[in-house]
C-alpha cells in the first residue's frame, strides 16, 4: 500500500546519459501542505496573543512607526513602505489598514476611510493618509524591549512581536480562516478591558462581554466566554417613531444599512411583513424610517423584523490565538489574564532598563563631578603616552571612588578625558550635586516601581483609562432577548380554501370556499363530522377527510380556545357532549375524538377562542317511551378536558338536531399577566412583576414620560419603551391625577381626570416645548408634599401635604388643571394614599381548564327509571355508576 502510494506520482530528470531517473514525491507532497498550512496559520489568519497583530497588521504599525514624523502620510506611501516587510500585494495590505483605521485606536486617519454603518468603501490609498495615535505612541512601540528579525528578503529588521503594553487583542478583536481551522475573537469595550485588567491584578474575578463599534442590542447569556460553541444574538434597535413609522437608530454587528434595507425588502417581497416603504437618512448616526401600512400592528412588526431579516443575528464566537508558534484555543478571560501578565513582564522590562540607565547616569556624574571638584586632570599634563593618561586618571580617582556602586572601567576614563575644557570651566558644583540627588531621587523611585510590581502596573492601567477612555464607553446595550415564534408575528399573506365534501384544504383552491387569511407557515387544524381532527401545514392542497365542519389556522400551546361538541358514539349509540382544548400534536396524524366505534357522527361543534360557553337545544327523534324531546343543555355546566376524554352521557336516544339558543360568555378564569422589565414585555410564565387578571375586554393603562397616555388590549407580543412610568390594569372609574411642570407659565399645575376614549392616545401636559412631567398618582384618593426651596435671608418653609382628591375635583382630560403653588419648589414626594374601600363586584362563577388525567369521571344520579332529560353537570366529588363499563356519567 505505501509502495502503491510511493509512486503516485513521479519526476523523470533526464541524467544527460540517456538514463531516466524516478523520483518519489509523497514526502515532498506531505512536507509542503504542512508547510503550507503551518504557514497560513502563523504568518497570514490567525492573531498572535503576545501583541494581538496578525503578521501583516504588525508590519503595517512597523511600517507607521518608521515614516513617523508627526504629520500624516499617504496611505500608498505606507503601504509600499510596509511591502519591505510583506511579501504580498499591495491590495492586502491597503485592505488590512483600511480595517485598523476603522477601529478608531491605532491610527489616526484623515480622509475617507469608508463607513462601517452604511458599507461604503474607503477611497484609493492615494487619496486617503494616515498617522500612529498618540494611543499606539505609547502603547505599542518600545525599541528597547522589542525582539526583532530579518525581513522576508533579508534586507530589513522587523519585529518578532511588538510590546503592546495592552490586551489589544480583545479590544480590535479578530477574524480569519486558515487551513484547518478559523478564529473569530469579538470586539469588546475599551474601558471594561482596563478594568478587568485591573481586577485580575487585584486577584478578583471579572467577565467580559463584546462591544460592537455599530452598537446594537446583544443577548450574552450564551457567550461561553468566546470559546467554541458560544453565541451572542445581536439585534438592531428599533422604536416607534409615531403610530405609522418605525426608526432604526442601531444595526446589528456584521450588517450594515444596505444589506439591512435589502433583507426588509426580501422580507416584505415574501410577504412576511408588510411595509409601505424605506428610508435611509444615516449620516453620522442610523437613521431608518420604515414606514408601515394602516392597520398594521406596529409591536408585531417590530418582532416580525427580529424574526425574518437581518434585524437579528446569531454570532458564534471562536477563540484561536498563536503563542510560541502554536494556535491555542482559550476563552476571553484567559485571552485578557495572559496579555495582562505580559504587560507586566514588559512593564519590568522597561523599568529594569530605565534603572540601569539611571545608574550608569549616575555613575558618571559622580566620576565627572570627583574628576573636575579635584582636578585630575591636571595629573595628566605631563604624560606623554595615552597609557601613561589613562593610568594617572585612574590613581587620582582612586581615593574618591569608594561611594560608588561599580568599579571605574577603562572606558568611564575615555568618557572623561572627552570632556570639554568649555565644560571644566564653566561646571557648577551645586547643580552637579543636585542632578546627581535628582538621579537618585529617580533610582529610588524606579526600585519603588519595581519592588510594587503590580501596583505600578494597576496604575499604569488606570492612567491609560484617564487618558485615553473618554468616549469610548459601552456602545452595544446588553439584554436578555424574548424569544419571538415567527407564527405569531408573521403576516398573513396568503388565503386558505375549504371545499368541505370532498375533504380538501389549500391556499389553491380559488373556487371553493374562503376560510380565513394564513401565512405559508402556519399549522392548520381541521375537524370532520365523522369525529376526526388533524393539524397540517398550509399547502396549497391537502387531502384531510371528507366532510369538514370546521377549519382555522392553529395556536399551538393554546388552552384558551375550547372546542364543544356533541357526538353520537357510532351506530344505534348514545350521545355524548365534551368540552376540550387542543394543545400540542402530531403534525399530519389523523386523531378521533369520539370512543373509537365505527359509524360516529358529530351532531354539534363549535370553536370558541375565549372559553365561551354557549346554551343548546337539544331535539329528539320521536320515540314512544320518550315523554320529554326537546330540553336545552348549558356548556358552562361541562367541565373542560382534554382531547381524548370520552364526554358525558348526553342521551342514548336518536337526536334529531342540536339548535343554538344563547351565545355564551367565557368560562376561563381571567388570564394573569405579569410584566418582565429584563425583556421589556409581557408573559403569562409568572415572570416579573404580576399587572393582574384580565378578560378579554381589560386594558393596560400606559404613561410614558413624554406625557403621552393610552389604553391597550393587552397582547404577548406587544413591546414597551424605555420610558414608560405608568403600566398597570387599567381601571376605568379610577381617576388619574398628574402634577406637571407648565412651560409657558413656569410653575407647577395639577389635574385629575378620567381616561375618555379607551382608543385615543392622548397628552396629558399641555404642548409648550418646555412642559415635563412632574408626577402622576394612579391611587384613589393620593397624597403629595411639597419641599419648598429657601428664599434669601429667610428660614425655609414647612412642607405642604396635599390632598389631592380635596385640591381639585375631577375634570376632562384635555384641561389645564389648576395651579399648585406660585412659590418655588424644590421637589415634590409621593406620599402614601389615603384608605379607600373598593366596592366588591360580585362576578359569576368560573371553570378553570384543567388536564383530563387530574380529574374523575364526571357521575350524576339518575333521575327515574325512565330516565328522563336532565341538565349536563359538572361535579367532581360525584360517585361513579357501576352500570357504565367506561366509567362515564348517564343524564338522561
Amino acid at each position: 500500500m505505501e509502495e502503491n502510494e510511493e509512486v503516485n506520482e513521479m519526476h523523470e530528470e533526464d541524467l544527460g546519459n540517456g538514463q531516466e531517473a524516478l523520483t518519489r514525491v509523497t514526502g515532498m507532497y506531505k512536507d509542503w501542505f504542512l508547510d503550507y498550512a503551518s504557514y497560513v496559520i502563523l504568518e497570514r489568519a490567525v492573531p498572535a496573543i503576545e501583541d494581538g497583530f496578525k503578521p501583516v497588521q504588525r508590519r503595517i504599525m512597523h511600517a507607521l512607526k518608521e515614516l513617523d514624523d508627526g504629520r500624516y502620510n499617504k496611505v500608498a506611501n505606507v503601504v509600499g513602505h510596509t511591502m519591505q516587510y510583506h511579501p504580498h500585494g499591495d491590495a492586502s495590505i491597503a485592505d488590512a489598514m483600511v480595517q485598523i483605521g476603522q477601529k478608531d485606536l491605532l491610527i489616526d486617519t484623515q480622509g475617507n476611510w469608508g463607513n462601517i454603518l452604511t458599507g461604503d468603501r474607503a477611497a484609493a490609498s492615494r487619496y486617503i493618509e494616515a498617522r500612529l495615535s498618540k494611543f499606539a505612541l505609547d502603547v505599542v512601540f518600545s525599541p528597547k524591549i522589542t525582539e526583532w528579525q530579518a525581513s522576508y528578503d533579508g534586507r530589513k529588521k522587523e519585529p518578532v512581536n511588538l510590546p503592546v503594553k495592552f490586551p489589544l487583542l480583545l479590544a480590535q478583536g479578530a477574524e480569519g480562516i486558515a487551513v484547518g481551522l478559523s478564529t473569530k475573537i469579538l470586539p469588546h469595550n475599551f474601558n471594561e478591558i482596563i478594568d478587568g485588567s485591573i481586577k485580575h491584578l487585584k486577584g478578583q474575578r471579572f467577565k467580559l462581554f463584546p462591544d460592537f463599534p455599530t452598537a446594537g442590542i446583544i443577548d450574552v447569556t450564551n457567550y461561553n466566554d468566546g470559546l467554541r460553541g458560544g453565541k451572542v444574538r445581536v439585534r438592531a434597535k428599533i422604536s416607534q417613531l409615531n403610530k405609522n413609522t418605525l426608526v432604526i437608530n442601531e444595526i446589528p454587528h456584521g450588517t450594515n444599512t444596505s444589506s439591512l434595507i435589502d433583507s426588509i425588502l426580501k422580507a416584505n417581497d415574501k410577504g412576511k411583513i408588510k411595509i409601505k416603504k424605506i428610508e435611509d437618512n444615516t449620516a453620522a448616526q442610523v437613521e431608518i424610517l420604515i414606514h408601515l401600512p394602516g392597520g398594521i400592528s406596529p409591536d408585531k412588526t417590530i418582532d416580525a423584523l427580529y424574526a425574518f431579516t437581518s434585524c437579528e443575528s446569531s454570532i458564534s464566537p471562536l477563540g484561536c490565538i498563536i503563542e510560541d508558534n502554536k494556535p491555542l484555543f482559550i476563552g476571553v478571560t484567559e485571552m485578557l489574564r495572559r496579555s495582562t501578565d505580559n504587560t507586566v513582564e514588559m512593564l519590568k522590562a522597561e523599568l529594569e532598563i530605565q534603572l540601569a540607565e539611571l545608574q550608569e547616569q549616575w555613575h558618571f556624574a559622580s566620576l565627572e563631578r570627583i574628576f573636575i571638584e579635584n582636578r585630575i586632570y591636571r595629573d595628566i599634563e605631563e604624560e606623554e603616552t595615552w597609557k601613561g593618561v589613562i593610568g594617572a586618571i585612574d590613581k587620582g580617582l582612586k581615593p574618591h571612588i569608594k561611594h560608588l556602586r561599580r568599579k571605574v572601567t577603562e572606558e568611564d576614563i575615555v568618557r572623561l578625558t572627552e570632556i570639554r575644557i568649555k565644560r571644566i570651566s564653566k561646571f557648577d558644583l551645586d547643580k552637579a550635586q543636585q542632578f546627581i540627588d535628582s538621579l537618585e531621587e529617580k533610582i529610588a523611585q524606579t526600585k519603588d516601581h519595581l519592588e510594587n510590581l503590580i501596583d505600578f502596573a494597576i496604575a499604569y492601567f488606570k492612567n491609560l483609562k484617564s487618558k485615553y477612555g473618554k468616549g469610548r464607553g459601552r456602545k452595544s446595550e446588553i439584554r436578555i432577548f424574548d424569544d419571538i415564534e415567527a407564527t405569531k408575528v408573521v403576516i398573513r399573506n396568503t388565503k386558505l380554501y375549504v371545499n368541505r365534501e370532498e375533504g380538501f384544504i389549500g391556499t389553491s383552491l380559488k373556487r371553493d370556499e374562503y376560510v380565513t387569511d394564513c401565512s405559508d407557515i402556519d399549522n392548520i387544524i381541521v375537524f370532520t363530522k365523522s369525529g376526526k381532527m388533524m393539524i397540517s401545514k398550509v399547502d396549497s392542497k391537502i387531502f384531510v377527510g371528507k366532510n369538514i365542519i370546521h377549519v382555522a389556522v392553529f395556536k399551538k400551546k393554546d388552552k384558551r380556545t375550547t372546542y364543544n361538541m356533541i357526538y353520537k358514539d357510532g351506530r344505534g349509540g348514545s350521545s355524548y357532549v365534551k368540552r376540550f382544548f387542543v394543545t400540542g400534536i402530531t403534525r399530519d396524524k389523523l386523531y378521533d375524538l369520539t370512543a373509537g366505534k365505527s359509524n360516529s357522527d358529530v351532531s354539534y361543534f363549535s370553536a370558541n377562542p375565549n372559553g365561551e360557553a354557549e346554551i343548546v337545544t337539544v331535539h329528539l327523534r320521536q320515540a314512544a317511551n320518550i315523554k320529554k324531546t326537546k330540553w336545552d343543555l348549558d356548556f358552562a355546566d361541562v367541565l373542560i378536558k382534554g382531547r381524548g376524554s370520552k364526554g358525558n352521557i348526553v342521551t342514548k336516544y336518536a337526536i334529531k338536531r342540536v339548535e343554538l339558543k344563547e351565545k355564551g360568555l367565557s368560562t376561563l378564569k381571567p388570564r394573569k399577566l405579569w410584566f418582565d422589565d429584563t425583556v421589556q414585555r409581557l408573559n403569562v410564565d409568572s415572570r416579573g412583576e404580576l399587572m393582574g387578571e384580565f378578560t378579554s375586554e381589560d386594558r393596560l393603562l400606559i404613561i410614558n414620560q413624554k406625557g403621552i397616555l393610552k389604553t391597550v388590549i393587552p397582547e404577548l407580543t406587544m413591546r414597551f419603551d424605555d420610558d414608560i412610568i405608568v403600566l398597570e390594569k387599567w381601571i376605568p372609574n379610577k381617576p388619574i391625577s398628574v402634577i406637571y411642570w407648565e412651560g409657558e407659565k413656569e410653575l407647577f399645575y395639577i389635574k385629575r381626570f378620567l381616561v375618555e376614549n379607551c382608543d385615543k392616545e392622548e397628552k396629558i401636559i399641555t404642548d409648550h416645548p418646555k412642559s415635563y412631567l412632574e408626577k402622576v398618582f394612579t391611587d384613589y384618593r393620593p397624597m403629595a408634599e411639597l419641599v419648598y426651596a429657601k428664599k434669601r435671608g429667610m428660614d425655609r418653609q414647612d412642607n405642604l401635604k396635599v390632598n389631592l382628591e380635596e385640591f381639585i375635583s375631577v375634570k376632562g382630560i384635555s384641561a389645564m388643571g389648576n395651579r399648585l403653588t406660585k412659590d418655588k419648589i424644590l421637589e415634590i414626594n409621593a406620599l402614601d394614599p389615603l384608605p379607600y374601600e373598593v366596592p366588591e363586584v360580585h362576578d359569576t362563577m368560573d371553570i378553570e381548564v384543567v388536564d383530563e388525567e387530574n380529574i374523575l369521571p364526571d357521575i350524576k344520579d339518575k333521575k327515574t327509571k325512565t330516565e328522563q332529560p336532565a341538565k349536563v353537570t359538572a361535579k367532581k366529588d360525584t360517585k361513579t355508576n357501576k352500570g357504565d363499563e367506561d366509567g362515564q356519567t348517564k343524564l338522561f
